[in-house]
């Protein structure tokens, strides 16, 4: 055993031991029995398998073979039997069983060995076994080289506190090797050696050295772990899928979401261009009815302005500020005539009043202001109303 597996050892048991003392293994194998009786009784025979113990118990000079859990023998031979008989007895017993399966266990009696129940410390559990074997020449009248011997942790049995309960099962290897040496010869190799309890059933123990046990090759297990690992790779590969189709789908919903945000810009953009518009048209609008129209205007002055004169030209800037030049028989009166105007303000002369030799009449040239709406609008359309005859 290398560095390494002894360093390991001691996790290795504590795991063990705490996957046997918890639910799970109970759990899986009520699961396991449940799903299996849902299935055809066919369906159940072709995955039947696992491991089959064999008890080969020695008696006297005879050897008796049956299964475990069972009384009835399946095959019996004598030392005193040919040894060609006795391998064709033990093939024709175990033949209906899957080589692989096959587990084949050396049972004693219990009064070949012995066994002891121990106290030990909890700090034990780790290396229960070189533990225990230093209680060898204390705990039986053998020295540790004369025996073969295993330990197991009494589970549940009460030992004290800070103490727990284990078993130890030593048998003499003069009992033992001559046994082994005798199956040996007949090639038959035993996959452990045990004591029977009263009923007949095995203590549980394995007192084969560890050199001394078979090492099987398990095809199903094999099998098992590559179909766990083809598993584990569908898993990542579903997984993978799942993950790539959820990246579709968030690009697909982000392209969507990112059209819909086009849109939303163009939305708000034409709303805001119809916003502007709609200002634009109200301020013209508004800009409109706060401005007195020209031809109004030009209305207002022909109304009020005498026959005799005329104008030469009239200006209209952005401030409302008017200004005309033309003649007239007697200018001093326009401002008279303007005076009351509903639409002009402030009428007054610009300038001095000029003689025209041509036309005989006085040049003139005046300013004025147009009257603020909205009283200025009433009083056009006032105005406008009271022109109409």
């Amino acid at each position: 055993m290398s560095a390494t597996s002894q360093s390991l050892r001691p996790q290795l048991e504590r795991a063990r031991r705490a996957w046997r003392a918890s639910p799970l293994p109970a759990f899986l194998a009520w699961w396991g029995s449940e799903l299996r009786a849902l299935l055809p009784a066919s369906t159940q025979q072709a995955l039947a398998g696992g491991t089959e113990w064999h008890l080969l118990e020695r008696r006297g000079d005879t050897w008796q073979l049956r299964r475990a859990g069972e009384s009835e023998a399946l095959a019996q031979w004598s030392d005193a039997d040919d040894p060609a008989m006795q391998q064709q007895a033990l093939r024709q017993a175990l033949a209906a069983v899957d080589p692989q399966d096959l587990r084949l266990a050396l049972c004693l009696p219990a009064a070949a060995g012995l066994r002891r129940t121990l106290a030990l410390p909890l700090a034990a559990r780790d290396n229960l076994v070189q533990v225990v074997g230093f209680e060898i020449d204390r705990q039986t009248p053998f020295r540790a080289e004369q025996v073969a011997m295993d330990v197991r942790e009494l589970v549940g049995q009460p030992a004290g506190e800070g103490r727990f309960a284990a078993e130890l099962i030593v048998l003499p290897r003069a009992t033992l090797d001559p046994l082994l040496e005798r199956l040996a010869a007949l090639r038959i190799r035993v996959d452990a050696v045990d004591l029977l309890t009263a009923d007949g059933h095995r203590v549980g123990a394995n007192l084969l050295a560890p050199a001394q046990r078979p090492r099987r090759s398990d095809p199903r297990r094999r099998l098992n772990l590559a179909l766990a690992a083809g598993c584990v790779v569908l898993l990542v590969l579903v997984l993978g899928q799942w993950l790539h189709n959820r990246q579709l789908a968030l690009d697909t919903m982000q392209a969507q979401v990112d059209a819909m945000r086009a849109d939303a810009q163009q939305v708000a953009t034409l709303r805001q261009q119809l916003q502007d518009n709609a200002g634009a048209a109200g301020f013209l609008a508004q800009k409109k009815k706060d401005t007195v129209p020209v031809l109004a205007l030009l209305d207002e002055m022909t109304r009020r302005l005498p026959d005799t004169a005329w104008l030469e030209r009239f200006s209209l800037d952005a401030s409302g500020q008017i200004g005309f030049q033309g003649q007239s028989v007697q200018a001093a009166k326009l401002v008279d005539a303007l005076k009351d105007s509903p639409l002009i303000r402030d009428v007054g002369f610009q300038g001095s009043i000029q003689a025209d030799p041509t036309t005989g009449k006085e040049r003139f040239y005046m300013v004025g202001k147009v009257r603020t709406p909205p009283s200025a609008a009433s009083a056009a359309s006032a105005a406008a109303a009271g022109a109409t005859p």
